[in-house]
């Protein structure tokens, strides 16, 4: 391993010559090497299968209103690497990233000659992360999940301040089990002793498991759900709802997204600070500071309308998508269009569920399929013939985005909605191309 290499190269290809995960033992002797910085934090520990990313924006986004400084550790990134670190909203600077590399690079080394496996990628950014924040002396760390819960590198966290979790549903069943009681389980994983459970409880199989892991931790617990939020009306800038609050009153907000399950994201991220501040007395945020902290809270590729008439959702599992397809079908609907779709998957997804989700609940007139640039993403031919067996519409397979996505645009007219979804890896590409389109 050369130490020569960029940050971004050395990162690119740590998975390229570390197949093991670390145990969470061992990873906690990582962090006591680094003198325990995460113990030095108040941390908000997120995990769900759905919703993670944009609660913690959210949660991100109150603190700021309130004149909290804020770091948060998100994944995956779309377009750079930095993206996972966010301070106050914002990306880490070059040169702290650059730092952070180096230490965690050498301590790595180090740990190594004790007889310690390398880092796993996951494993060395969470430390940069926790390094990083550490350095900067953020008032909050928002800490989501990576994979699962219960064995997330993340879960060496001892004392945060709250746990969050989020929307449960199938997903990396080759991992957390083919149920989403299974599922529950591992995510629950990350509540510890007292430390109060903030979650959505909208499947009563899911939040049976919460409450049950909840309870033998002796923790209280706050459940959110559809009754706790009234939708007055749809605008072009997102959605007038209503959220209750914990003391039985209602906050009216606007809520920037055109997604439904974006108000239950708020809501759940709401009652978080809430419990905090009523939990700790340092902790005060006025209800200006709510508002205006869930109005313009920005989290990109979830139901974003990224050009007029052009929206990215990274909905790769089949929770995300039906939740996807609710919402695109409404704007189809109110607009009086139809739809043109740009759709890719990895092969680990259930690819041919979701496609004959959309099939079945979209007014698909044509679809372009691509390849996405990773070694899991699925050839085009594989999903235009899927798509082919349920769709009666136009299909399209294209062996980049960059060639689906010229295609897709150049479809557009005023009665077609454009839509992108499938994955986040393909939101990463759009991303990319769309900012080299406008630099130009």
């Amino acid at each position: 391993m050369s130490l020569e290499k960029t940050a971004d190269e050395y990162l690119a290809d740590i998975p390229m010559w570390t197949r093991k995960k670390n145990s969470l033992e061992d990873i906690r002797a990582f962090l006591e090497r680094m003198d325990n910085p995460d113990e030095k934090r108040k941390i908000i520990h997120v995990a769900g299968t759905n919703g993670k990313g944009s609660v913690c924006a959210y949660i991100t986004s109150m603190l700021m209103a309130g004149g909290y400084h804020t770091g948060a550790f998100i994944s995956p990134h779309l377009t750079d690497v930095r993206e996972r670190f966010l301070f106050d909203g914002e990306p880490v600077g070059k040169e702290l990233f650059e730092d952070s590399f180096r230490e965690i690079r050498d301590l790595s080394e180090r740990m190594m000659g004790e007889g310690y496996c390398h880092p796993s990628y996951f494993e060395f950014l969470f430390y940069m992360g926790i390094k990083l924040f550490d350095q900067a002396e953020s008032g909050f760390t928002v800490l989501e999940t990576g994979l699962g819960g219960r064995l997330d590198t993340t879960n060496v966290i001892r004392h945060p301040l709250a746990v969050v979790i989020t929307s449960i549903s199938l997903d990396h069943t080759q991992y957390l089990g083919d149920t989403v009681e299974k599922i529950a389980y591992q995510k629950a994983g990350i509540i510890k002793p007292g430390v109060p459970v903030i979650y959505e409880r909208e499947d009563p199989r899911t939040a049976a498991v919460i409450e049950k892991e909840a309870a033998a931790s002796h923790s209280a617990v706050y459940p959110v759900d559809r009754q706790g939020y009234v939708i007055d009306g749809w605008e072009k800038h997102g959605i007038r709802a209503r959220l209750e609050r914990l003391d039985g009153s209602y906050l009216p907000v606007l809520i920037p997204s055109q997604a439904e399950y974006q108000v239950m994201n708020a809501l759940a991220a709401m009652r978080t600070v809430e419990v905090l501040a009523q939990q700790n007395g340092d902790i005060q945020l006025a209800e200006e500071a709510l508002k205006r902290g869930l109005e313009t809270m920005r989290w990109p590729a979830r139901m974003e309308e990224a050009a007029p008439g052009l929206y990215l959702d990274g909905a790769h599992n089949p929770g995300g998508m039906e939740a996807f397809i609710k919402t695109a079908a409404r704007l189809c609907e109110t607009g009086r269009k139809r739809a043109f779709l740009l759709f890719s998957s990895v092969s680990d997804k259930a690819h041919d569920t979701m496609i004959r989700e959309i099939a079945a609940g979209l007014p698909l007139d044509a679809v372009a399929v691509a390849h996405i640039q990773s070694d899991r993403g699925l050839e085009a031919e594989v999903l235009e013939a899927e798509f082919k067996a349920v769709s009666g519409c136009r299909i399209y397979g294209f062996g980049t985005t960059k060639e689906a996505l010229m295609a897709l645009l150049a479809w557009q007219d005023e009665d077609h909605l454009l839509f992108c979804v499938g994955s986040l890896y393909l939101m990463g590409e759009i991303k990319t191309i769309l900012g080299g389109m406008s630099d130009d």
